[in-house]
């Protein structure tokens, strides 16, 4: 396979007071950053980066971060143009709000109108009751949600680790989520962007209540999971049709739906975002807020009495997702983390440290993993009782987690923070939980040393990758455009929905028909096409979307901070 010579960038932009670096692949002495109209106005020298083993790649960088005047521009080296890029204290606006509005086109139950969804629209969907895999003689309704990925299916712990990321970004980064709607309580000024831009809100259909666009938009998947309780407390793991949809419209899509048996993670991770919903929709709506904790307090209930282990694993006949995991222990420490933020309670505090004792992650917090989601609600716990001695461990793990994301980053030739054995089905929520941790450890810590790294880990994701790719449908000269989403496929629309984060390069794609384009021995950055049949490259999901925006937040957040400084 012969390479081709390219300039990679981010196609979003870059902040004025940003690093920043075009990657080559090839050669060059000098550099040159040039208008749309070709006038030089930056020149500086190459340097070599060397071997980069996830592409495969001998790397140069071009460093123009002493550029910062606004525009749009290209760079220039060796013959070669890169894609265009912009540099401007409002660049990410339009990024960042697509990866949020993403969720209204991947809501279920609900017509999406041309007034909210312009020409992505469609009727009503999965409104019809859903029976009890177990016993059929049990209905329920549990229309609503999101839609998890690229099929119709919707999944309790996915929904809760997206819902939570989501939530926390923000608790922490209030101006960054205060910028996407105007009707900001506590935001003390006017929105930042000009009127009539369409950057003052979301265009969701709760926009202009007394609910931020932020927390309506959370709130739609909340009323889902509230839905999804039994009467025990206990929660069901999933709510899908006994097979994946075929690619159609959703409303098409009218096979029984089913709720699939109780699972403890599901049930845990019920638990702890409903604790953490409670705290944050109580100064808009108190009676929500009740509501969330009751069910939360409701499930506390059942996770004592039921102390095994309770798996999930498909039924003879289901076929859909299964997000079974290995144990629950770390489910079980973020729920009762949650709940003693939530309410103060001692029993929830003791039942908390219990879990301790075991060997999981006190910093991951994406689907599969979230003791971190646990930590960083003590952390974030304002109760004067609390054990300062575990605040300070969990701040400390942050902050390693952080330096190790940053080594990595200066390892690679691209500022990549993956491993060579991390792109895997899903590689880009990886890049973007690692840009999470040091975001968080910069907040918690109340350090500058990790911003860079999060950005860069942005970078990746938009452009400065081995394939010259952003992976954000509808951001970016070349943005990818065929992702494994059915009514993508389905509406018959050339333009993709914007918004949607990619999976990313896959070096162990599950599909046998990938190879055809994807060679073996491939670079492990470098194994990723745009085409709609392969899931596990270019499938989308909400807890790929809700990293991304989470990063986006603490650097939107960091920028308006400076821009209010600087006036």
């Amino acid at each position: 396979m012969s390479k081709s010579n390219k300039i990679f960038v981010n196609q979003s932009g870059y902040y004025p007071s940003d690093l920043k670096k075009a990657v080559l692949n090839f050669p060059a002495e000098s550099f040159s950053v040039v208008t749309a109209d070709g006038s030089e106005i930056f020149k500086g020298k190459c340097t070599r980066f060397g071997y980069d083993r996830a592409s495969g790649d001998e790397v140069y960088i071009a460093d123009f971060s002493a550029l910062t005047t606004d525009g749009e521009y290209r760079i220039s080296a060796g013959g070669e143009i890169s894609p265009k890029f912009s540099v401007g204290g409002n660049v990410n606006k339009k990024l960042f709000r697509d990866v949020m509005r993403a969720y209204y086109y991947l809501r279920c139950g609900m017509e999406l109108t041309p007034e909210h969804a312009g020409k992505f629209t469609h009727a009503a969907c999965h409104t019809a009751n859903a029976v009890d895999w177990l016993d059929h003689n049990i209905e329920k309704d549990v229309s609503g949600g999101w839609h998890d990925a690229g099929d119709y299916g919707r999944y309790v712990t996915p929904g809760a680790v997206a819902c939570a990321q989501l939530l926390y970004a923000y608790i922490l980064y209030p101006k960054a989520a205060g910028s996407l709607c105007m009707n900001i309580p506590e935001s003390g000024g006017e929105c930042p962007y000009p009127k009539n831009s369409g950057s003052h809100k979301m265009n969701i259909p709760e926009s202009g209540s007394k609910l931020p666009d932020w927390l309506a938009e959370c709130r739609y998947e909340l009323d889902w999971l509230l839905k999804m309780q039994k009467p025990d407390g206990s929660v069901y793991h999933k709510a899908t049709t006994a097979q994946h949809a075929r690619f159609v419209m959703p409303e098409h899509d009218r096979e029984q739906m089913y709720l699939l048996p109780v699972s403890s993670m599901a049930t845990a991770d019920f638990a702890a975002v409903c604790a953490l919903a409670s705290r944050v929709y109580k100064p808009f709506d108190p009676d929500y807020s009740a509501i969330l904790l009751r069910a939360a307090e409701k499930t506390a209930v059942w996770l004592a009495k039921n102390p095994q282990f309770v798996g999930f694993m498909n039924p003879e006949g289901c076929g859909t997702g299964g997000y079974g995991e290995g144990g629950d222990k770390d489910n079980r420490f973020w729920a009762f983390a949650e709940l003693y933020s939530a309410t103060g309670k001692r029993e929830y505090h003791q039942a908390m440290q219990s879990y301790l004792v075991y060997d999981f992650s006190r910093t991951e917090m994406g689907v599969g993993s979230v003791g971190g989601l646990g930590a960083l609600s003590y952390i974030l716990c304002e109760n004067p009782d609390k054990n300062m001695e575990f605040d300070g461990a969990f701040r400390e793990m942050f902050y390693s987690h952080a330096r190790r994301v940053k080594w990595l980053s200066s390892r690679s030739g691209y500022s990549c923070a993956l491993t060579e054995r991390e792109y895997n089905w899903g590689s880009n929520m990886g890049l973007m939980k690692n840009a999470m941790v040091c975001a968080i450890a910069d907040t918690v810590c109340k350090t500058d040393e990790f911003r860079d790294t999060a950005k860069t880990q942005l970078d990746v994701l938009m452009g400065v990758n081995a394939v010259g790719v952003s992976y954000v449908t509808g951001n970016g000269e070349f943005a990818y455009s065929h992702p494994h989403l059915r009514p993508a496929f389905a509406d018959g629309i050339e333009e993709c929905i914007p918004g949607m984060v990619s999976g990313g390069p896959n070096s162990h794609p599950a599909e046998r028909e990938a190879r055809q384009f994807i060679p073996e021995g491939t670079p492990p950055m470098k194994c990723y096409v745009d085409r709609m049949e392969f899931y596990s490259i270019n499938e989308i999901t909400i807890y790929w979307n809700s990293p991304a925006a989470f990063t986006l937040a603490f650097l939107e957040n960091d920028a308006l901070a400076c821009a209010r400084s600087d006036k």
